[in-house]
């Protein structure tokens, strides 16, 4: 009797008989080749200079890597998004985790909000320098109320970080009293290591954004010796951009599918944040203020 006898192999190791059979969705290539950014003239100047220093000119936004993504099947959803809602396009908070020189923390951020631009988002980059080491008593700082205030303002945020990373996502609270700031907004999740491939940060940033209350989106992106994959700064499509690799194929997936969770769960967010447990605390406070009431009456 031969092992095989006692334990036969069914030859689906992966249990790929229990998979969804898949469905090939067929690009509409009549949006192809098209772009959904905010355009100079529609933008607020403030906003453009404050927010988006990830803009490159013209000439190289037009005609660059992300000008020639495949992206259609996104377009046309963000296409129809902005048709039912009258314009209201997707707020993005875009935040990185590195204030050297050449931060590809940074370099990476800029690069995925050139694709949700294009993807029509209205994509704020927040810069970090002058934000205080997180304690208890700067909460009033002016960076502080920044972050904070463009936290509230947002449907979804994007954090790239280094391996090795600091504060900066500290100073968002889980709670402020009653208010959430970060409660029902999608997340995604990319890091930049000076090494080989390694998921330690996206996987601490995606417990962290389950605890601050936020629908990760399950792609991440990762960028091992991140050193080696951007360009030199007077490099062609403006320089220090992404190379080639599977690495930024896989930044593009993140993007696409951040886009399209935040689509479809944007219109929902007010249920997602309704919970049994906070309705049994809001009827408990309302039936104790009650008996108060009747007893102050009572006495007088």
């Amino acid at each position: 009797m031969t092992a095989n006898s006692i334990y036969p192999s069914t030859g689906d190791l992966n249990n790929t008989q229990a998979a969804r059979a898949p469905v090939e969705i067929k690009p509409d290539l009549s949006f192809a080749d098209r772009t959904l950014a905010i355009s100079a003239s529609e933008d607020s100047p403030e906003v453009r200079e404050a927010y988006r220093p990830y803009l490159m000119n013209e000439k190289v936004a037009s005609s660059d890597w992300i000008a020639r993504l495949e992206l259609s099947t996104v377009i046309k959803m963000v296409e129809e998004d902005l048709n039912r809602t009258g314009g209201d396009r997707l707020k993005v908070l875009v935040l990185f985790g590195s204030m050297r020189c050449r931060s590809y923390s940074r370099l990476l951020a800029f690069e995925a909000a050139r694709i949700l631009f294009r993807l029509g988002c209205d994509v704020r980059v927040y810069d970090p320098t002058g934000l205080p080491v997180k304690d208890d008593v700067q909460h009033s700082h002016a960076k502080v109320q920044e972050l904070r205030n463009l936290s509230k303002w947002s449907d979804g945020h994007v954090w790239v970080s280094p391996e090795q990373h600091g504060n900066l996502i500290d100073w968002i609270p889980l709670s402020t009293g009653s208010v959430r700031p970060t409660q029902g907004r999608t997340l995604a999740i990319a890091q930049v290591s000076g090494g080989s491939q390694s998921f330690n940060t996206v996987n601490s940033l995606r417990i962290l954004g389950r605890w601050m209350r936020m629908f990760t989106i399950p792609n991440q992106s990762s960028i091992p010796k991140a050193y080696t994959q951007f360009t030199d700064e007077s490099a062609e499509e403006g320089g220090s951009r992404l190379m080639p690799s599977s690495n930024r194929d896989r930044l593009v997936d993140c993007m696409e599918e951040f886009v399209k969770y935040t689509i479809i769960m944007r219109p929902h967010f007010d249920l997602f944040g309704d919970r049994f447990s906070e309705r049994s605390e809001r009827i408990a406070a309302r039936e104790k203020r009650r008996q108060q009431d009747l007893a102050a009456t009572a006495a007088t």
